[in-house]
């Protein structure tokens, strides 16, 4: 015991300058096994340290009281600290040794979800985020572990903020892959289909040597966002994607490129036969809700056709053409599609009869013109991003290097994208 006390008065008295901590660091490395061998007692050294000012101590010390399996009990008691440490540690000194905070901080995740309580992980793997984090451009390992966290505890919208930033800085393949599954969940949960498809699209067409179990689900879903977003899909994946997704995605996903088979042909009772044939493949899926999704969107799809064929319908037709079973039913959809913009229609309650509108936006209101130009501003911002990572990559030695050697394998004029001054 007496060595853990001298380590004590050492993360104590060597963490206020920056030299104190580069020699700390020295130390704890040099301790880390005796660290792990005693791991069972050093929960009351944790009293003794402040994470404030003794950040990269308190890591090490947690790092080895997690190190090894834990028991429920022994999570109900740890959890708190690696908040509190999360919470109060300085960037600077956890930066230091970063693989090792990442590991306690999935090793966190993974106790608040053993506690069934995941919630409790949802505010402290957001601010170890952005402790990681060198810019919001930034996607850490601990993104995906944060966003699984918000899918359990349901915390839809605080997932939402994360997935909201633009990234250009990715640690780990896996990370990106992750990140944009988890967060296609997330804007499903949210209706925020839109941005659903485009993370799902990400996944499916990231690069990739075999094929994997995250591009597998995430084309799943991507097929039947499709089918609620856009009323339709299509097998063919730009050609950027990877031969090895366009060759097998496919063949994994063979019931839900039926489903969207027997979509497009807008016969509704033969949708919900094919989903009742396959519910159960659907169920271990886990994207039964979201197939039932599907089979509601045929609704607004078919009514959607009627808008282009007739100017004034009675709510009587429509539930006869959509197969709808009463005029009632056939008001509430409109209704919800009129508020969700979907269609521009009015309905007359007198004699039930719905009229359809044009689209009433003439894109010239002020609202409109601000909204254009953000768009704008914010392409523009992306153009300049990506001219100044290209001019990077073509300074890039390691990229030059591979250009020369595989230059042979290609036309000269395959590599005039590269400025001339750069030219090997």
């Amino acid at each position: 015991m007496g060595s853990l006390e001298g380590l004590v008065i050492q993360i104590q008295g060597l963490s206020s300058s920056a030299g104190d901590i580069s020699r700390l660091h020295v130390t704890l490395k040099q301790a880390e096994e005796s660290l792990r061998s005693e791991s069972t007692r050093l929960y009351p050294i944790l009293n003794q340290l402040d994470p404030s000012n003794h950040s990269l101590g308190y890591l090490y010390i947690l790092d080895a009281c997690t190190s090894a399996s834990i028991s429920k009990e022994q999570a109900a008691t740890l959890v708190p600290y690696i908040a509190r440490f999360i919470s109060l540690c300085v960037p600077e000194q956890i930066r230091l040794a970063p693989e090792k905070f990442m590991s306690v901080c999935k090793r966190f995740k993974d106790q608040v979800v053993l506690l069934g309580t995941p919630i409790r992980g949802v505010a402290p793997l957001m601010a170890a985020v952005r402790k990681l984090q060198n810019s919001s451009e930034h996607l850490t390992t601990l993104h995906p572990e944060f966003l699984l966290l918000c899918l359990l505890a349901k915390f839809y919208k605080i997932g939402l903020s994360i997935l909201e930033e633009d990234i250009f800085v990715v640690d780990q393949p896996r990370d990106l892959f992750l990140y944009c599954y988890y967060g296609g969940m997330i804007c499903i949960g949210q209706k925020r289909f839109r941005k659903a498809l485009e993370l799902l699209h990400n996944v499916v067409t990231a690069p990739m040597s075999t094929i994997n179990a995250i591009a597998v689900e995430a084309y799943k879903k991507y097929i039947l966002v499709s089918l609620i977003h856009h009323g339709q899909f299509s097998t063919s994946l730009p050609k950027y994607t990877s031969s090895v997704a366009q060759r097998n995605l496919k063949n994994f996903c063979q019931p839900y490129i039926e489903l969207a088979n027997s979509y497009s042909t807008g016969k509704i009772a033969e949708l919900e036969v094919y989903v009742q044939t396959n519910g159960e493949k659907f169920e271990s899926d886990n994207n039964l809700g979201l197939v039932n999704q599907v089979v509601s969107s045929m609704y607004k799809r078919n009514i959607q056709r009627l808008t282009q064929t007739y100017l004034t319908l009675s709510l009587q037709d429509i539930a006869n053409t959509v197969q709808l079973n009463s005029p009632k039913e056939a008001e509430m959809h409109v209704l919800q599609m009129i508020q969700d913009g979907e269609i521009f229609a009015t309905i007359n309650q007198k004699d039930g009869m719905v009229r359809f509108l044009e689209d009433p936006e003439q894109y010239k209101s002020c609202e409109m013109i601000e909204r254009i130009d953000s768009s704008i501003q914010r392409i523009m911002a992306l153009s300049r991003k990506l001219t100044t990572m290209e001019e990077q990559t073509s300074c890039d030695p390691l990229y030059l290097g591979k250009a020369g050697r595989e230059r042979q394998r290609f036309d000269f004029d395959d590599f005039d994208t590269v400025p001339q001054k750069f030219n090997i």
